[in-house]
């Protein structure tokens, strides 16, 4: 699937209410994660932190996200670099977010997608013909270091070897057994489900749950950062 940004005014909106800040993604396309989506979620997540909100991540009918300009990506340099380096610190942030972040996957989650689905603390898809894969081995790409931390530390050991090694492509279905999601529900009520989700974790002592997920996370958080630094040199050199 091919990741193209898409000229529009706006790639994210945000929304509060009742303490829920619904960001939704939704680029027209397959929800590029490209520098502007990237800056544009960052920007979103600086008004949740701000607002104490509890942070419901959703994308269009269909797509959650297909991951990163692969255009851009294979094109390498300067700008390759640094929208990587920016996905992978996004999903730093999400890991560690000071309140609860549920994602309603609307569809198809692919690479980088997918690897924000590991980030979560919730995630709720929707039934239906959709693609969850870490598909980097299957297109010639060698899965950044940052991505096999995110997969190791929330895949079962089985399924950890099929996604990052084979290329596993899941449905929602076998995501949920996988560890990719959390629950799947049909297409016509994910937004509702998480939705009803989000509201629900907002019931939660929000100092107890941030210091009880540093606490919980803070070897991946330790060998994530570690993993992102490593992969950042990787592609420095190669475009030296």
């Amino acid at each position: 699937m091919l990741c193209y940004d898409h000229d529009v005014m706006e790639l994210v909106t945000y929304e509060l209410s009742d303490g829920v800040a619904t960001i939704a993604m939704d680029d027209g396309k397959v929800n590029c994660l490209s520098p502007r989506m990237l800056g544009e979620l960052n920007e979103a997540l600086d008004r949740a932190e701000s607002d104490r909100a509890t942070v419901l991540l959703t994308g269009r009918e269909g797509r959650f996200s297909a991951g990163f300009d692969l255009p851009l990506l294979r094109a390498g340099g300067e700008p390759a670099r640094l929208m990587v380096r920016a996905g992978f610190e996004l999903a730093l942030r999400v890991l560690s977010f000071p309140t609860p972040v549920v994602i309603g996957c609307t569809g198809h989650a692919v690479a980088m997608g997918a690897f924000l689905l590991l980030s979560a603390d919730v995630r709720i898809g929707a039934a239906g013909p959709f693609r969850i894969t870490a598909n980097e081995v299957a297109i010639g790409l060698t899965m950044p270091r940052a991505a096999v931390v995110l997969c190791r530390q929330r895949l079962t050991p089985a399924a950890f070897n099929l996604a990052a090694v084979m290329a596993e492509v899941y449905t929602p279905e076998t995501a949920v057994a996988a560890g990719f999601l959390d629950r799947m529900v049909p297409a016509a009520v994910v937004r509702q489900a998480a939705r009803d989700a989000a509201e629900w974790v907002s019931g939660l002592d929000m100092a107890a749950h941030a210091e009880t997920k540093l606490r919980a996370r803070q070897d991946v958080l330790d060998a994530l950062r570690t993993a992102i630094e490593a992969d950042d040199g990787v592609i420095r050199a190669r475009a030296s």
